[in-house]
């Protein structure tokens, strides 16, 4: 079997038997949903890629941690949703659009604890540095929301600087934290456990910046969610921070345009894809991620070698070429 049908394999055992228990189902259906739409479970294949780099077996001191990992992304993606307002994820009704933002809110929450429960089963000998690694994670994702909501809010400009800082918190230490997870899990020597944390990292900027890029350009039948998105909510996306800054006039008219209704959303999203494409955003785009996926590379490149570097770039290339 080779390295990439174990962790296959793993990935499918792992979400075949995830549970959560069964009353009060109000509480606990939501999560069964959420798991059970699925996704591409790329933190929890992240860890497992990593981690076996450095041993060959994946048993509940691994498979543990890894679920806890999703568990978590989850629980910020209902959360999310709500913030958001978001009608869609992946494709089906987002858990507050299908319950209520109460009942939402109440399962982010169980579902943020049962994270960690998962998470403290870790290998014994480096429980307290998993957690430790896992917590700080946890806060910065919540940092990099709440400057992803003033950023929102602000109306003004948005430095490229602080757009990255900010995609930094709130989705490249989850997945940085996914890579060097995995080598602790594994066992691998101390030192290379900040390596593979930057490979993650600059493989999460490049993640999200592609997601900016699918929201303007993808297909709503496979990227899971109405195209446009991030335009009509007035998010500070990398393809909004660029056009700021070569056509600033140009993309406040565009976006200055209502959204009361279907046709002001509609209108807003064609002006502000117009100002896009005349300035070469949406192609700029793509070169930017490619440039960070090349430092995830350049993070691991003098530890890794042959099959194992291979693998990781395998990883690296299927995450920032996504279709969802």
């Amino acid at each position: 079997m080779t390295r990439e049908s174990r962790i296959d394999a793993a990935i499918e055992r792992l979400f075949s038997e995830i549970s959560f228990q069964n009353a009060p189902e109000g509480l606990y259906d939501p999560l069964r949903y959420m798991i059970a739409i699925g996704g591409k479970r790329l933190r929890p294949r992240l860890m497992l890629t990593t981690c076996s780099l450095f041993r060959n077996d994946f048993p509940e001191e691994v498979l543990a941690p890894a679920a806890g990992l999703e568990v978590f992304h989850t629980f910020t993606l209902i959360h999310d949703d709500i913030m958001d307002r978001s009608p869609l994820r992946r494709g089906h009704d987002t858990v507050w659009k299908k319950w209520d933002p109460d009942t939402a809110i109440l399962s982010g929450d169980v579902m943020c604890i049962d994270s960690y429960k998962r998470i403290a089963k870790a290998p014994a000998a480096v429980l307290g540095e998993v957690l430790a690694l896992f917590s700080k994670t946890a806060a910065e994702v919540c940092d990099g929301q709440q400057y992803d909501m003033e950023f929102e809010k602000s109306g003004g400009a948005v430095s490229m600087d602080d757009y990255l800082m900010m995609i930094g918190l709130k989705t490249g230490v989850l997945i940085a934290c996914a890579a060097q997870m995995g080598v602790m899990t594994g066992g691998a020597p101390r030192e290379v456990w900040g390596p593979f944390y930057d490979y993650g990292y600059n493989l999460g900027l490049a993640f999200q910046i592609a997601d900016d890029w699918l929201d303007c350009y993808g297909d709503s039948r496979v990227f899971g969610k109405p195209i446009g998105g991030d335009i009509v909510n007035g998010k500070k996306s990398w393809l909004a921070v660029k056009a700021a800054e070569k056509a600033p006039e140009a993309l406040e008219a565009a976006m200055a345009i209502p959204v009361e209704d279907a046709a002001g959303k509609a209108a807003r999203i064609s002006a502000v894809m117009k100002v896009y494409e005349e300035n070469g955003v949406g192609n700029e785009a793509m070169e930017a991620i490619g440039a960070f996926n090349e430092k995830a590379l350049a993070a691991i490149a003098p530890i890794c070698c042959g099959d194992d570097f291979a693998l990781l770039k395998q990883f690296a290339d299927s995450l920032t070429g996504r279709s969802k």
